[in-house]
Order: C-alpha cells, then structure tokens, then sequence
C-alpha cells in the first residue's frame, strides 16, 4: 500500500489528530468521503500509521526548516526535488501528495516544533527512523551551503524534541563541512577512543541501521536506501580504522 493511501484509511480508521491530522485532512479530506464508502478497512497496523505520520510530517518540518530564515531558496527547492525523485523515488501520485504537505505546512500556523513533537511521540518505538529524518532535515538546511542561526537553533531543538543523541548536531556539522570522508565522525567516536569501545559503537550502529531492523520496526520503504547509505558508511569507517588499527 501506498503512504498515500495509507494516509487516508489511517485518517478514517485512526482519527489522528494533531497538527498531523490537520494537515492530512487539509490536503486529503476531501477525498476521504468517497474512498471511505468503498472501503471496508477500519484499522491498520503501526507501521502502516507510522508510514503515514511519517511523510505528512517530513513534508511539513521540511518546509518548516526550509521558511525558518525567511525565504525557500531555490537550492532548497531543487534539493526537495532530489527527495522526492531521486531519493524515495516517488510516483506522480506521492509528489502531488508530498508538494501538497510541503506548500500547506510553509503557510499554516502550526510551529516546527508541534509538527516534530508529535511525529516524536509517535515513532517514540523507531529512533532510528527519528535519526535518519533527522539527517534529512540537515542536509535540506545545508543544501546552499551554509547553516543559517535560525536553522540551527530548530535542529538542535529536535535533537531533545526526538530524544536522540545531542552531539549529532555537531557530528552533522562537521560532516558538511568537511569535503573528507571521517570514519571517526561516522562511527561517533574521537581518536583516542580505545580501539575496544571504537568497536562497540561499530557493532551498535551496524546493528541500529542494519535495513532489516528498520524494516522489523516500520521504516517506510521509501526510505530503505537511505538506510542502507548509513549501512555502508558505518561499514567502511570501521574497517578504515581497523586497517589503522592493524597496520
């Protein structure tokens, strides 16, 4: 199933609510009544309501992010493009879908921080999930280049607003700004963790985006091949500095 539809029977079957469930009923409500009278689904599964929260809201924080300074730069604009075409490799119906979340939430009322606040309580089970939004969200504000203040301040809001490690901001920053791959900054240790621990945090972050656990616990498939990008980057930090290590 599409999150598209996903998306409206989980409006019929599970009354969201929210800042989410506004904004899913801003853009689809009007085709709820039609679809519903077809459809004998009353419930779905969590990940399925997780699949849907999920791209409402990544949409939404996007151009939450993105409008934080003022203005969608163009780079902004072309770098949602290469999301929706390029990186989750959307169908005609989820663009419309997608560009509808984008261009409602860039007006509403609603803040960034109420759209994340409950996007992060309902994947509270799927931090991984929240990280690798959370990376997304990066590398939008990055896309011209620079890390506007304004920009700054929200993402390391989300780092407590999903519960996640607060030192990924930096880690994050000093990955876009440098042009060299860092397998210290991958694996989110320094260099003169002992090689022991250095290890550890290998063996949990291949474990943490391994694509099977994010499936297990209701990564949209959209987003498999930016899990399995973690994947092999964790993948070759560890053996990088275990070549060092050796010799």
């Amino acid at each position: 199933m599409s999150f598209l539809k996903t998306a409206l029977f989980y409006m019929i079957g599970s009354a969201i609510g929210g800042p989410i469930g506004g904004l899913l009923a801003a853009i689809v409500g009007s085709q709820i009544s039609a679809r519903a009278s077809t459809s004998g689904r009353q419930s779905f599964n969590s990940n399925e309501q997780q699949q849907a929260a999920f791209f409402a809201t990544l949409f939404a924080c996007l151009a939450k992010l993105a409008k934080s300074d003022g203005h969608i730069s163009q780079e902004e604009i072309d770098k949602i493009d290469v999301y929706m075409t390029e990186r989750f490799k959307f169908g005609p119906e989820q663009r419309d879908f997608a560009r509808k979340a984008f261009n409602h939430a860039k007006n509403d009322t609603v803040s960034y921080e109420d759209y994340a606040t409950q996007l992060a309580s309902l994947l509270k089970t799927n931090k991984n999930s929240l990280v690798m939004f959370y990376e997304l969200l990066f590398e939008l504000a990055m896309a011209d280049g620079v890390l506007d203040k304004q920009e700054a301040v929200l993402l390391k809001k989300t780092t407590s607003i999903f519960g996640i490690d607060p030192d990924l901001f930096d880690r994050l920053k000093q990955q876009f700004a440098e042009s060299t791959f860092d397998p210290y900054v991958v694996l989110g240790v320094d260099k003169t963790t002992p090689f022991t621990e250095i290890k550890k945090a290998y063996q949990r972050k291949r474990k943490e985006f391994h694509p099977d656990t994010l499936i297990s616990k209701g990564l949209p498939e959209e987003l498999l091949a930016k899990a399995q990008e973690n994947f092999i980057r964790v993948q070759e930090a560890y053996k990088i500095l275990e070549k060092k290590k050796n010799g």
